[in-house]
């Protein structure tokens, strides 16, 4: 198979990316209060707009899995894994209505938190700890080089979690761009929109709805569509990536509103992943075997794509690459955040009360610099799992956010289920002391 470099150019914009992203972890550590306490280091003062809020949900959930997983997807078994666009709606709308309110209003700082306060200390604890396995392995499926961990730490451990929302703000905007410069070029080569829709109409890549509720099929309307919205429920409901960017939000309708803003923008996100893999399968499908990529995982398959298509193209290769690294980057350091924080709020803080806040923020600082180091460590066994990255991220979520879901739900539905060993004053989703202000 024919060798591809990048070009000067390609490169000057991957390392204009690298050196933005670190630029803007370094303005916020030297503006405002300079990172010094943890309230600003991990929850953004809470002083953060709607906009530059929804547009890091975004960024967080849209990482290098789904840039790379579902064009892979589409490309070798069609359109079907587009129904789960159907859950995203009601897996925003619930968490829009239901937990981000009684978060908010709680004023927590870890989502976990609220475990303690519903049943007990134990419970809250199992809660972190298992949400410290499932986005540590998650990242490890993201984090593929020590430049991109490198830079995740810079910018969580000097900017703290402003600089990671504006950084994702600032990747947001390369994501989609890298796409979409991806989806156009492709048409063009492939013969215009009228050849790529023949030629994947042809090859049945275009899906129905499959209503077959065998539940061992590898994706239908039913595992999408309704399992969708328990995996949107865990990721935007009671995950603490998510939950953390919520509570830096400077009220709670800011927080509410970006959770709505989030849906119209995943579903454009959805539909570019989607029509990549069809563009993808109009390009190869008709193409001599040894020009294919065929020996290739689907994942690398879709970076021989990019190359092939972008090759003559300086400049466009890089922007690729760095839309890439840009969804890699808001993964990570959304990761790095969120697991540093539950580490100081969840394990560290309750045993020594008595920390000063200086201390506090520099340990959080080196909780983050640790987990970024052991997720690159652990990246490494993330390819003998032999599978697609896509399919990795959907079993960890679904092993580990079902039950971490269940467990919020436990306590904020059904207030007669209580522990019997309560350290704290029981709070639950009927509590009306939640709704008339007492937790203010």
């Amino acid at each position: 198979m024919e060798q591809m470099y990048f070009s000067v150019v390609d490169y000057v914009i991957f390392a204009l990316l690298l050196l933005a992203s670190m630029a803007i972890g370094v303005y916020y550590a030297l503006s405002g209060g300079r990172q010094r306490t943890t309230q600003e280091f991990l929850l953004a003062d809470r002083s953060m707009a709607a906009v530059p809020v929804s547009l890091s949900l975004i960024a967080s959930f849209q990482s290098a899995v789904a840039i790379v997983g579902i064009p892979a997807e589409v490309y070798a078994n069609g359109t079907q894994f587009w129904f789960i666009g159907c859950a995203y709606v009601l897996g925003l709308l619930i968490p829009a209505q239901v937990f981000v309110p009684l978060f908010y209003r709680l004023r927590l700082s870890s989502a976990y938190e609220y475990l303690e306060r519903r049943f007990n200390k134990a419970v809250r604890i199992c809660g972190t700890l298992t949400f410290i396995f499932q986005t540590a392995r998650t990242a490890c499926a993201c984090t593929h080089t020590l430049v991109c961990t490198h830079t995740c730490i810079h910018t969580h451990r000097t900017g703290g979690l402003k600089a990671v929302i504006w950084t994702d703000v600032f990747q947001t905007a390369v994501m989609f761009a890298g796409q979409l410069a991806v989806i156009v070029v492709g048409v063009q080569q492939a013969g215009g929109v009228k050849a790529v829709w023949d030629r994947v109409l042809e090859g049945n890549r275009i899906s129905g709805l499959d209503l077959n509720p065998d539940p061992t099929e590898r994706h239908t309307f039913w595992t999408l569509a309704v399992g969708g919205v328990f995996l949107m429920l865990a990721l935007y409901g009671v995950n603490q990536a998510q939950v953390q960017r919520y509570l830096s939000a400077r009220t709670e309708r800011e927080a509410v509103r970006s959770c709505y803003m989030v849906i119209p923008a995943l579903q454009v996100a959805l539909a570019l992943s989607c029509v990549m893999g069809l563009v993808m399968f109009a390009r190869y499908c008709g193409e001599d075997p040894s020009r294919r990529p065929g020996s290739l995982s689907g994942d690398a398959m879709v970076l021989f794509f990019v190359m092939d298509m972008l090759q003559g193209l300086p400049g466009l290769p890089g922007l690729f690459i760095a839309c890439l690294f840009s969804a890699a980057l808001s993964s990570i350091s959304s990761a790095f955040n969120s697991l540093a924080t539950v580490t100081m709020e969840d394990l560290i803080r309750p045993r020594y009360p008595a920390m000063t806040e200086a201390r506090a923020t520099l340990l959080s600082k080196g909780l983050a610099m640790s987990y970024g180091l052991l997720c690159l460590a652990m990246a490494y066994f993330t390819h003998l799992m032999g599978e697609s990255v896509l399919q990795v991220a959907l079993k960890i979520f679904g092993m580990v956010g079902g039950p971490l879901l269940g467990v919020f739900s436990l306590g904020m539905f059904f207030p007669w289920a209580n522990s019997t060993v309560s350290e704290l004053d029981s709070v639950s989703l009927f509590d009306w002391r939640v709704w008339n202000g007492a937790y203010f």
